[in-house]
C-alpha cells in the first residue's frame, strides 16, 4: 500500500494546540490529552488512506474538489492530497463559522 507522508500547515498546528488549551481550560487535562489523541489518530491514518475524506460540501456549490476532510466529530480535518503528500490546512470545530474559515485560510478572501 502506498505511504503518504502528512504534513500539517503552521495554522492546523496552532489549531491544535488551541483545541487542546480550551479543552484543558474549559473541561479538563484528561479529556484535551483524549481528544489530541484521537486527532493525532485521524491525521496518521491520512498517510495510508488520503482519498477516503469527503469534499467539502462548503465548496462544492463553487465547484472546487481541491481538499478534502475527516471528522472527529465534532472536529474537521481538512486537507489536500499532493502528489505523495497530505498537507492539513484546519483542523477546527465544526461548529464555527466554517465558511467564513475556509474562504479566510483556503481560498484568500
Amino acid at each position: 500500500m502506498k505511504r503518504y507522508a502528512v504534513s500539517l500547515t503552521e495554522e492546523a498546528l496552532s489549531d491544535l494546540d488551541d483545541i487542546a488549551d480550551h479543552i484543558a481550560h474549559h473541561d479538563a487535562p484528561a479529556k484535551a490529552d483524549y481528544v489530541a489523541t484521537r486527532l493525532d489518530e485521524a491525521l496518521s491514518s491520512l498517510g495510508t488512506l488520503p482519498n477516503r475524506g469527503t469534499y467539502l460540501r462548503e465548496l462544492l456549490a463553487l465547484g472546487n474538489r481541491n481538499f478534502r476532510e475527516v471528522y472527529f466529530k465534532p472536529y474537521r480535518i481538512i486537507y489536500r492530497v499532493l502528489a505523495r503528500e497530505v498537507v492539513v490546512f484546519i483542523v477546527a470545530d465544526g461548529r464555527r463559522d466554517m465558511r467564513t474559515l475556509l474562504a479566510r485560510r483556503l481560498l484568500g478572501a
